[in-house]
């Protein structure tokens, strides 16, 4: 590696694995299958966390990637639904006790035991297959596992129904097939003694507000049939563990498990500035991992950025070694030949976006190749952990795009090293969120005041507002659904937009993806070009009424970019404090914008082409935001007109969108922001960022506590930046509404160092 790209290393030392006995408790038979298995002695952590959770504690695991976390939560779901011999204490529902094998007779002859069941819960199908896998490796023959999702068929819904000890599953098959038809699911319910969730960290913002909805009125059927299972976390290192698991589940307290004694190689982090582009340093790194016989992963964020590097990586190696990729979408069977490719060498190195890290089960790799900072420390670190085989030092290249935070933290490599992960943002109360699926609980069974041992405090005041709105109907104490249809098929888990518009082939008539829709004006107006899966597609009829949008595949030689136009309004203003000589403060804003035009610019030089008007409806949305205020005496002093004033505000928030990422768990896609050189709610010139969904998802409110950190790092990004007019690391961005008009990088970097609280630090 050249010394000019390093920007720095970072090393770990080896460390050992410390190891203890099996519980006591764990049957015979399922110690006999792990150790089978090839698994002799259970690490501390793992232990640790089983015993918490036999013990009827919620908890979570927040240790590194491939340290064992599945083994740990699969002891005590193994002890309560794969044995057929329970040891003595084994706990039984509701006093009923256990019975012996399948088809013998009950110790009680007179007492029918209950089946005692768990449940899985991951964020895509694939995970939940590869628990699958996972549990026939090491659980006792004959434990009845199963996966449900929306390609199980009849037999495979029965059986998860009916027999299976342990469903793995997702929250969107709960929240729109198990929980609406609860009755038919109640022996499942009923004998349910643990929930684990598995990658708990990305139930964060609306999903993560959606998903803790789902898991309410999990809790609340279990009660109705007679169970209160024990919830188990899995998740990666975490900063708020304790206090994210327990807004996530809706219990008083989480119990954490954060000291990993698994054993972990040797490990060099580095920090690369790419000498030519992200992209060709990128495949020049893999072709010659590859031709040194280090197997290697390479994580992406896009799936075309995935098929480019691998396809140059491959053209670059000298030694016949086999580069693939891989990205969402892909078939089981591409899947598991990907798998075994890598396990078996056959595959030297794999190009692929994060559907890899959620779907494929390889770990111990000999290098990690990150393509830009991921956005979260957290995902950093479990992609950097897939890195590290027994015995071999491991090493982590992470390249640095030209992006604002990518270029500050590789500017400050401390922040990557010597900080916590970030705490786990989650808003679970949103009332746009709660409304919907207080609604859905309603139908399911009829909401009464001893609900708020679940919902808490929020329960009345969203309740009421539903009961107002004749969503639901107040029979005394008790809240009804009266409507025909079912209340679950107006929530999608992943959005807030609505029930999406369908992009069709008009030539065939198929649907080749669904876009938002909040999202539809700016991505499929008419003449946009819709890109999927590396094809593009030219919108020829946009019709949001009918939820859909019309196109044709073309190569047009051009892409477009929206133009829109936006104004804020503030609400509610719930906290301020000064800040600099100005001040900063949070609340609710009402944000309206309008997609007004589109710019064509050329595919390959982004030269802009011409610019077309459009005449598009009006959007308002109230949602939760920070705001920064600058006094008249700040600008009259640095002597800004007010041209040279908007400039200065436009570019101030682009950099500080681009660098909150470094201080709330979100991306710059889940915020947004507005700047104006005189806002009429505060008589000054005001720069809000706000939250990207409607109620808001606490991105900037978390921005909000921490402003003085994050604006210092603004103005650092401003100043050390090299570019003279503005670039996609500073203040140029990839999302602007009105195409990076109106930016005074100059400007900008003195307002920000005026307003900055901590100056020179």
């Amino acid at each position: 590696m050249s010394g000019a790209e390093v920007v720095h290393i970072d090393h770990r030392d080896a460390m050992a694995g410390r190891t203890t006995r099996w519980p006591q408790w764990l049957p015979a038979d399922v110690v006999s299958s792990i150790e089978a298995s090839g698994i002799p002695r259970p690490w501390l952590h793992q232990c640790a966390l089983a015993e918490l959770a036999f013990s009827g504690h919620h908890c979570a695991i927040c240790t590194s990637t491939a340290s064992g976390k599945t083994l740990a939560y699969l002891l005590p779901v193994m002890a309560a639904t794969a044995s057929v011999s329970p040891v003595q204490g084994t706990p039984a529902l509701d006093g009923v006790p256990w019975g012996g094998a399948p088809g013998a007779p009950l110790r009680e002859p007179l007492v029918t035991r209950r089946r005692r069941t768990a449940l899985y819960l991951a964020p895509t199908k694939a995970l939940a297959h590869d628990q699958w896998r996972v549990c026939r490796e090491i659980g006792p023959d004959g434990w009845p596992v199963a996966t449900l999702d929306g390609d199980s068929d009849q037999a495979e819904r029965r059986f998860a129904r009916d027999e299976a000890g342990y469903v793995l599953t997702n929250p969107d098959m709960l929240h729109r097939s198990v929980l609406p038809n609860h009755s038919r699911w109640r022996a499942l319910l009923g004998g349910l003694s643990y929930v684990v969730v598995d990658e708990a960290h990305r139930y964060r913002g609306v999903f993560g507000a959606h998903v803790a909805q789902v898991l309410r009125r999990l809790r609340r059927l279990c009660r109705m049939y007679g169970a209160d299972p024990v919830f188990i976390l899995s998740s990666a290192t975490a900063t708020n563990a304790a206090e994210a698991g327990r807004r996530l589940v809706g219990v008083p307290a989480m119990e954490v498990v954060d000291a990993d004694s698994s054993p972990h190689p040797a490990r060099d982090v580095v920090l690369w500035q790419p000498a030519d582009s992200t992209t060709v340093d990128a495949a020049r790194l893999v072709a010659a991992l590859a031709d040194d016989r280090r197997q290697t992963i390479c994580f992406v964020a896009s799936r075309a950025l995935a098929e480019v590097i691998a396809v140059n990586a491959q053209d670059r190696v000298t030694s016949g070694a086999v580069i693939a990729s891989y990205r969402s979408g892909y078939l089981p069977q591409d899947r598991r030949r990907i798998e075994a490719g890598l396990q078996d060498g056959s595959i030297r190195a794999v190009v692929a976006t994060n559907a890899l890290e959620l779907g494929v089960d390889v770990s111990g790799m000999d290098a990690v190749v990150i393509v830009g900072y991921p956005g979260r420390l957290s995902v950093l670190w479990q992609q950097a952990g897939r890195a590290g085989r027994a015995g071999h030092d491991a090493l982590v290249v992470v390249l640095a795009r030209e992006d604002p935070l990518d270029q500050y933290l590789f500017s400050h490599p401390d922040l990557i090293f010597s900080r916590s992960v970030e705490t786990t943002v989650l808003h679970p109360d949103n009332p746009y969120v709660m409304g919907p699926h207080l609604a859905a609980a309603a139908q399911e069974g009829c909401l009464t005041p001893a609900d708020e041992q679940i919902y808490g405090t929020a329960l009345r005041p969203v309740a009421d507002l539903l009961v107002s709105q004749k969503v639901l109907r107040r029979r005394g104490q008790r809240l009804f659904w009266t409507r025909p249809d079912r209340a679950v098929d107006a929530i999608d888990l992943r959005s807030m937009g609505g029930p999406g518009i369908d992009v069709i082939d008009r030539t065939t008539g198929r649907v080749i993806g669904v876009v938002d829709e909040r999202a539809g004006d700016r991505t499929v107006h008419p003449g946009a070009v819709y890109l999927l899966q590396g094809e593009q597609w030219l919108v020829d009829e946009y019709l949001p009424e009918e939820h859909q949008a019309l196109v044709h595949r073309d190569l047009p030689g051009y892409w477009t970019q929206p133009q829109s136009a936006s104004t804020v309004h503030i609400v509610d203003e719930v906290e301020r404090r000064g800040f600099g000589p100005g001040y900063v403060a949070t609340g609710d804003v009402e944000l309206t914008e309008q997609v007004i035009g589109y710019l064509r610019r050329d595919e390959i030089s982004n030269e802009v082409w011409d610019s077309t008007a459009l005449e598009m409806p009006v959007h308002t949305m109230v949602t939760q935001a920070c705001w920064f205020v600058v006094p008249d005496p700040v600008v009259d002093r640095l002597g800004l007109s007010a041209v040279a004033l908007a400039g200065a505000a436009h570019g101030t928030e682009h950099t500080a969108i681009g660098i909150l990422p470094a201080f709330a768990p979100c991306d710059r896609w889940d915020i947004g922001g507005v700047s104006t050189a005189l806002l009429a709610d505060t008589g000054a010139c005001t720069i809000v960022i706000h939250d990207g969904q409607a109620g808001g998802a606490g991105f900037a409110r978390s921005g909000y506590e921490q402003a003085e950190r994050w604006w210092h790092a603004t103005s650092r990004r401003l100043l050390e930046c090299p570019c003279e007019s503005g670039c996609p690391s500073c203040v140029v961005s990839p999302k602007c509404g009105n195409a990076n008009q109106m930016l005074d990088k100059g400007s900008a970097r003195l307002l920000a160092s005026a307003m900055d609280p901590l100056g020179g630090q």
